[in-house]
């Protein structure tokens, strides 16, 4: 005998298929996720996914829109060193986990294809960079870094060596590799490149 579903409607469906998906996508990737396997692990029925998403593609663009929306605690440490060691390493954890993972291959890999992914793509990283930047302002307001520094700069200086190892390189981002990045962007800003 089968279970009936029992998870009722409204936004604990909704989270519980962001959370499905999210899942869904970390466990098999995009290429294998099915609305059906979805729902499954939602514990809603696959026509519940579909009177919400019409499509595959709509159903992981919004997962991951509401994913990407958490806020992510911006560091004061009250140095610039400590403050983008902080940022590199959570960017790190986040890399090095399956969600992660998953979620900026898909944007990376998908956003190519799928215009709701792409637009959601260009504003996470660009709300990521805005906010992370706050780090180097301070920095710069406290003297740490040269008049003229331009925190978006140090900032993708940071994150660019952790993304390259995540996708391209397959090389582990931990703690070392974090660290490695927060120096040497903060590194290039004390001598005025960025």
């Amino acid at each position: 005998m089968s279970t009936r579903p029992t998870i009722g409607r409204g936004p604990k469906v909704q989270a519980a298929v962001h959370a499905a998906t999210v899942a869904e996508l970390a466990a098999t990737g995009y290429a294998a996720l099915t609305v059906e396997a979805v729902a499954t692990r939602a514990g809603v029925h696959k026509t519940t996914v579909y009177r919400r998403w019409a499509d595959r593609d709509s159903l992981v663009a919004d997962a991951l829109a509401a994913h990407v929306a958490a806020d992510v605690p911006i560091p004061d440490t009250g140095t610039a060193e400590g403050d983008l060691r902080a940022l590199a390493r959570a960017l790190a954890a986040w890399l090095s986990g399956p969600t992660g993972t998953a979620v900026v291959t898909t944007m990376v890999a998908e956003g190519v294809r799928v215009p709701a992914i792409a637009e959601l793509k260009r504003d996470f990283f660009a709300g990521r960079l805005e906010r992370a930047a706050v780090v180097v302002t301070r920095a710069v307001e406290r003297g740490e870094l040269p008049a003229g520094t331009r925190p978006d700069a140090v900032v993708k200086a940071m994150m660019a060596p952790l993304y390259l190892r995540a996708l391209i390189t397959a090389e582990p981002v931990g703690d070392e590799a974090a660290d490695q990045a927060a120096r040497t962007a903060l590194g290039a800003a004390r001598a005025g490149v960025l």
